[in-house]
């Protein structure tokens, strides 16, 4: 049995179809460019925990923007709604690995402490959940992932989370929820991204690095 698989969910960051809630404070190509910096730090940032082999999940596997991830295992989600190609990515993982985790590019910066908490809770749980503050989820990890497990959610919805687990929980499965944390859909969540990294309280150095640049030019005009 390989290492446990942590799959990153990112659709091709193409100007007008990523991120679009930002694109009123960014511009659509800002909004892109901003996709394009959370997928590398969420990269880095999986990459550096030695148990766990990264995954980008992805829409298109021949987008330029992923020649971050060329050595790597890149996948293609496939068809379906996010529950669908969720579980065909996680299956694939599972094939490898004693666990599987899904994580999205939302929370760059996410804590570590977080993935460590997944790991560890996989040790003796069948599933474990990291709720988000606006009701969805940053984490999933999955010992098995049957067919139907996640059919039919409410997928980027306020209870989302709450309805992920409580079919985990009809499933029979014994699930863990870690403590919540916050994704990045919002120009006022941004501003709160912007205030953690200008602090210290959180890692992201190309989402800072683009942010930084961006006051920068808005400084000047």
């Amino acid at each position: 049995m390989g290492k446990p698989c942590i799959c990153i969910f990112a659709k091709s960051p193409r100007p007008g179809s990523v991120k679009t809630r930002l694109a009123s404070k960014v511009g659509t190509a800002g909004a892109a460019a901003l996709a394009t910096a959370f997928s590398r730090d969420t990269w880095s940032s999986v990459r550096a925990l030695r148990w766990a082999r990264p995954v980008l999940a992805t829409t298109d596997t021949n987008a330029k923007d992923w020649d971050f991830a060329r050595r790597a295992d890149v996948w293609l989600q496939g068809n379906g709604d996010l529950g669908e190609r969720v579980e065909r990515v996680l299956r694939r993982a599972l094939r490898s690995g004693p666990f599987a985790i899904a994580l999205g590019i939302d929370t760059p910066g996410l804590p570590r402490s977080l993935v460590e908490g997944a790991r560890k809770a996989l040790r003796t749980s069948d599933a474990v959940l990291g709720p988000c503050e606006d009701g969805g989820f940053y984490l999933l990890g999955l010992r098995e992932c049957p067919r139907g497990l996640l059919r039919n959610l409410p997928w980027s919805a306020r209870n989302t989370f709450a309805q992920t687990l409580i079919r985990l929980r009809r499933w029979g499965y014994q699930t863990e929820v870690l403590p919540s944390w916050f994704d990045v859909d919002r120009p006022s969540d941004l501003a709160r991204l912007e205030s953690l990294l200008s602090r210290g309280d959180i890692s992201a150095r190309e989402t800072a690095r683009l942010l930084a640049k961006c006051s920068s030019v808005a400084g000047r005009r």
